[in-house]
């Protein structure tokens, strides 16, 4: 069911361009406007989802199942050897448009990109911590 206040939806509609890479009957995935990389692909259910969260468990396994082929596919088409699988799920985390999306972002050793940097757990916060998310897993 599309937005029609959502870009994506649009591209999926076919109301605005984009360049596609894959389509089937759940997904679509086409080359970032923006891309980290050349090969740079985002991967989105057709169905609107504002996030992953949002997500029922038949599109959660079309996106991951699509994803894979899709990633293979970066990876040989354009001689890569690696690729980073970005969400940003939330404002907070940098999700721009409000359509889970994920980005498959292909690597080269001298590309520039760096990984964010860890932080170390104070003495017993990492128990507390787990024992907080094991405490709302349903």
């Amino acid at each position: 069911m599309p937005n029609e206040d959502c870009l994506f939806c649009q591209i999926i509609v076919g109301e605005t361009p984009a360049t596609k890479v894959y389509e089937d009957d759940k997904i679509l995935a086409i080359l970032d406007i923006h891309p980290v990389n050349p090969g740079h692909v985002l991967v989105m259910p057709k169905k609107h989802c504002f996030n992953m969260l949002d997500a029922d468990e038949e599109i959660l396994q079309a996106m991951i199942l699509a994803t894979k082929k899709i990633a293979i596919a970066v990876l040989n088409g354009l001689g890569y050897d690696a690729f980073n699988l970005e969400l940003n799920n939330g404002r907070i985390a940098g999700q721009i448009i409000p359509h889970w999306h994920w980005h498959i972002v292909p690597r080269t050793a001298d590309d520039g990109l760096q990984h964010w940097v860890g932080k170390s757990y104070k003495a017993g916060e990492a128990e507390e911590v787990a024992d907080k998310i094991r405490d709302n897993i349903k």
